[in-house]
């Protein structure tokens, strides 16, 4: 049976979006998650870590409606930032740190387990670059 051109295009669209899905669950995937835990009688707690190409970390902390985030990174990457998720979201950021810098501080809008996910730009990605970062979390309020 000879399929005509229409069906052939199809096909290969068809392929396209598989790799496609599947790339991006892949990629899903590489997304290393720690939760950070402030030592007792603490409000803030500090992280320091390595990135590398399209390397992503989620740093997991709870804290309640109405408390007070404040964020920061220092690095000197110039393309590595990090975006603060709400509880429950996995892809559409509060704050978003490509746009915004690498600082954020405001009262939050939810009780729950919040994500600040660092990353690099995709253009330092496909390079494989690496980034040195340090991350400071305080948490304050009720």
């Amino acid at each position: 049976m000879k399929l005509d051109v229409m069906s052939k295009r199809f096909l290969w669209l068809l392929q396209c979006l598989m790799l496609l899905f599947v790339g991006s669950v892949m990629a899903a995937d590489d997304i290393r998650t720690e939760r950070v835990q402030f030592k007792k009688g603490e409000s803030s707690a500090v992280v320091e870590g390595k990135i590398k190409g399209y390397e992503i970390v989620d740093y997991v902390l709870g804290a309640k409606a109405g408390q007070s985030m404040n964020v920061s990174m220092a690095t000197k990457h110039t393309a590595t930032y990090f975006n603060i998720m709400a509880p429950g979201e996995n892809e559409v950021a509060m704050f978003v740190g490509s746009t915004s810098g690498n600082q954020y501080e405001g009262k939050l809008p939810a009780s729950g387990d919040y994500k600040i996910r660092v990353y690099m730009m995709r253009s330092a990605a496909r390079r494989d670059e690496v980034a040195d970062y340090r991350l400071e979390m305080i948490i304050s309020g009720n």
